[in-house]
């Protein structure tokens, strides 16, 4: 008898969260392996990540990081997927309130590869989304004709600052690309 009055509520909690999540960006993040010369190169677009919420966050002055762990793994029919090697990328804006300029880098798992100063909005949004063949891994130890897989996730700091501005949380963007190493 009690369940009556809260049907309604129930449904309506339903419809609303639909809504929400319908008129939410879908975010994924393309990925693309090459093996070739020795190495695995990686490529990946993060799509939907530069929002008006990110846009704003970066005009305020605040510095912001877009990590990207990357995973080289292999199936495992019994057990948990075997992880060959692992990389972090990162990308960093820090907007200059007064000459109105980003200062953009880019760091391979710790080591800055590049470093730029810009006044495009759309140069920002490439450098802190769209990666081009990454030789992030070497094929040394890879195994002819086996089967391997790039798990790439997405995730910023400051996490504590930034999460209302972001529209996703730790780690809840991923993609992922299957290849088959042929030496």
């Amino acid at each position: 008898m009690r369940t009556r009055p809260l049907l309604p509520l129930v449904l309506l909690w339903l419809a609303a969260s639909a809504a929400l999540y319908a008129g939410a960006a879908v975010q994924t993040i393309q990925v693309t392996p090459l093996a070739r010369e020795g190495r695995v190169y990686v490529s990946f677009r993060l799509s939907e990540g530069f929002t008006d919420e990110v846009t704003d966050a970066i005009h305020t002055g605040l510095t912001l990081t877009f990590l990207y762990d990357v995973d080289l793994k292999r199936s495992a029919s019994v057990w948990f997927d075997r992880t060959i090697a692992s990389a972090t990328v990162s990308a960093t804006v820090k907007y200059d309130t007064l000459t109105r300029k980003y200062n953009v880098t880019r760091a391979y798992d710790g080591r800055i590869e590049s470093a730029d100063t810009t006044d495009s909005e759309e140069i920002v949004r490439g450098w802190l989304t769209a990666f081009d063949r990454l030789p992030l891994f070497s094929s040394a130890s890879l195994e002819a004709n086996a089967e391997y897989y790039l798990r790439v996730r997405a995730r910023t700091s400051p996490r504590t600052a930034l999460w209302f501005f972001l529209p996703w949380n730790s780690h809840d963007v991923a993609g992922m690309a299957r290849f088959t190493f042929i030496p």
